[in-house]
């Protein structure tokens, strides 16, 4: 007991993985926005397994399910991702959705995007 203490004081790092209450990670770094119904909202983070944006909490209900149309710029294009997605919280001008069920081709558009971002950040970090 008393090594686990002295172990976080000395700042050694213990071998138990962090837990989290995430099943997929998080993105923040793709720029990109929403379409719910016929507004846009700023895409504050997304995962493989939803969104969060920004905006009036007001406008949405807990478990509702929705339309949704995310867009990223990509290589000088815009990408639409649709699918469909249910409210899970919401709170101070943010809301965060779960994906339904994805598709073969929502699936392979994420990881296009994925790559596409990672490949831009290699060809970055080799012009210094």
């Amino acid at each position: 007991m008393f090594s686990k203490l002295i172990n976080n004081l000395q700042g050694k790092s213990s071998e138990a993985p962090i837990e989290t209450r995430r099943r997929h990670e998080r993105r923040s770094c793709d720029h990109g926005v929403t379409i719910i119904g016929e507004r846009m909202y700023p895409l504050v983070d997304w995962s493989v397994g939803g969104i969060q944006i920004a905006g009036d909490e007001r406008l949405f209900g807990v478990n509702q399910t929705m339309d949704v149309v995310m867009k990223f710029r990509m290589n000088g294009e815009v990408i639409d991702v649709p699918h469909q997605a249910r409210v899970v919280r919401k709170t101070k001008n943010k809301v965060a959705f779960e994906f339904l069920p994805l598709t073969q081709m929502v699936r392979t558009k994420f990881q296009t995007i994925v790559d596409d971002f990672m490949a831009r950040e290699f060809a970055d970090s080799q012009l210094v």
